[in-house]
């Protein structure tokens, strides 16, 4: 049943395919589909390519060297993730912009002329690719980081015997071990920047997401959106099949027999500048330069709290805590029925399909399954399309998967023995799950449950379709305000996404802590 919700929407979107072409569809595969896959490939190909470098050199500097900050960089180059996309796109925009801060500070600095632009327009797919990069590099940063600590110290070791310094072991050595973890978080940023709206609407930059939105919202025509939307998921499917063809050809490192005692190099002087210089930069883009900004912006409106942005934050908290809680409530029965009744992990994977769907697709199969269901509950005088309910499921089917992930890791760690000597004592099921597992789980629920909040608290284009009538979440009410260049209005509303945003880091931190003791 569950499976069913889950997959139906989107069944609808590629169900479109088959009830057959309007002229907008090949007016648009004649004049703007180039356009579109030309601009989310060299998106997708720049972001892959910055978000690689940044988080794989920062994962290598602080785990194989010591330099000054090494101890604050573990943990701070986490923060852009709390920074949506969008929000750094907002930024960019009025920082660089002819009157923003960085060209008025740097005329005042070395001109005393007023017309002098130092920085080239920022919405360009370059800046697009800047400010996805620089945001999402820490997916990429985990994974690498947790990998680094996982080559055993022999290994290291012995390359420096054969007389290699140490850039010459990272690029043969380090780099090939851990090879299958880097794709993998290249893979989760691809995802997200395919899944994007905000930030490539607010640089006017023709992509999937954009062409969809457009051809729904501008020429109402919702078949086309979703033969669109087909097509996208078409390119999904292969990349993720590639992605996964080419990481079951690699083996990860083992360590589990190994000691990994390895000792960090001192850097000292230039060296030590040079690290701290490289960890120092993405941090500072990525998270101390939004934050200061929308607090400068912040700093010059009279009142922060309208009663609209007090609404939308109560909106955000009651929409997110509802869907978080449903979905790890379902993560949790699920796991547990896969787990005590023999079914195949086959039916998680089916349910976590859900976070490798755009939100704007994911709400356009909604829509359409909702206006289905109406045509046969309007003859009992009832209709569900533009209800809360429609942004409920869209949360719960896109962020199935992170919960998935915490709690499935966390039931996997609790030893068969104990269901087996349980039942043996005469617990039933529900018994066995409510005084064993919940306890034991309590941790592993309440680390998914902050972590789907984070997620769904930044989540925009899902949000900006289903939403009912006059319902506006903070990452509405910020990106209706950004469209009508109302900056410092929506400074207040941004902040507020990344305060919650933080939460979560907590929590990753220990997590990464954790695995290097």
């Amino acid at each position: 049943m569950i499976t069913s919700i889950f997959l139906i929407p989107i069944l609808f979107i590629i169900s479109s395919v088959f009830l057959g072409f309007s002229d907008n569809f090949y007016h648009l595969y004649e004049n703007l589909l180039l356009e579109y896959s030309l601009n989310s490939i060299y998106l997708v190909a720049g972001v892959s390519l910055l978000v690689t470098i940044l988080g794989v050199s920062t994962a290598w500097l602080v785990t194989f060297f010591n330099f000054y900050g090494k101890r604050f960089f573990q943990w701070a180059l986490i923060l852009p993730l709390a920074v949506p996309p969008y929000l750094l796109a907002y930024v960019f925009t009025e920082f660089f912009d002819f009157s923003g801060t960085a060209n008025n500070i740097l005329r005042n600095l070395f001109t005393t002329q007023s017309d002098v632009i130092f920085f080239p327009n920022i919405r360009t797919i370059i800046g697009a690719i800047i400010v996805f990069g620089f945001t999402l590099y820490p997916y990429v940063y985990m994974v690498s980081r947790v990998a680094f600590m996982n080559i055993p110290a022999s290994v290291i070791e012995a390359s420096s015997l054969l007389g290699k310094n140490s850039i010459s072991t990272f690029f043969s050595l380090s780099i090939p071990l851990i090879r299958p973890a880097i794709i993998a978080g290249v893979a989760l940023v691809a995802m997200e920047t395919l899944a994007d709206f905000g930030a490539v609407q607010h640089f006017a930059i023709p992509t999937f997401t954009t062409g969809i939105f457009r051809t729904w919202t501008g020429l109402y025509d919702l078949n086309t959106a979703l033969q669109l939307s087909t097509m996208l998921l078409l390119v999904i499917f292969i990349f993720l099949s590639v992605e996964r063809a080419s990481r079951s050809k690699i083996r990860y490192v083992n360590s589990v027999t190994t000691s990994n005692s390895y000792k960090p190099i001192q850097l000292m002087r230039f060296k030590s500048a040079a690290a701290f210089f490289v960890c120092f930069i993405p941090v500072f883009i990525g998270f101390f330069l939004p934050v200061l900004e929308l607090i400068n912006w912040s700093s010059q409106v009279d009142t922060l709290v309208s009663t609209k942005i007090f609404l939308a934050a109560s909106n955000t908290l009651y929409i997110s805590l509802s869907a978080a809680v449903l979905t790890c409530f379902i993560a949790l029965l699920i796991n547990f029925v896969v787990r005590t009744f023999g079914i195949s992990q086959l039916l998680n994977d089916l349910l976590s399909l859900g976070y490798a769907v755009p939100g704007l697709i994911l709400a356009v199969g909604i829509t359409k399954m909702f206006t289905s269901v109406d045509a046969w509950l309007i003859n009992y005088g009832t209709f569900i399309t533009g209800s809360i309910l429609g942004l409920i499921l869209a949360y719960i089917i896109k962020s199935y998967a992170i919960s998935n992930i915490v709690l499935n890791s966390a039931l996997n760690s609790i030893p068969i023995a104990l269901d087996e000597s349980a039942q043996t004592l005469g617990a039933s099921k529900l018994k066995l799950l409510r005084d064993i597992h919940i306890p034991i789980l309590k941790t592993g629920l309440l680390t998914a449950f902050l972590l789907v909040i984070a997620e769904l608290i930044k989540e925009l284009p899902a949000t900006l379709i289903l939403r009912p009538f006059n319902f506006d979440t903070l990452s509405v009410s910020v990106y209706l305000l950004a469209s009508e260049e109302r900056m410092f209005e929506a400074a207040f509303p941004g902040l507020v996404i990344i305060f919650f945003g933080l939460i979560p880091i907590y929590f990753l931190n220990k997590l990464i802590l954790s695995n290097n003791k």
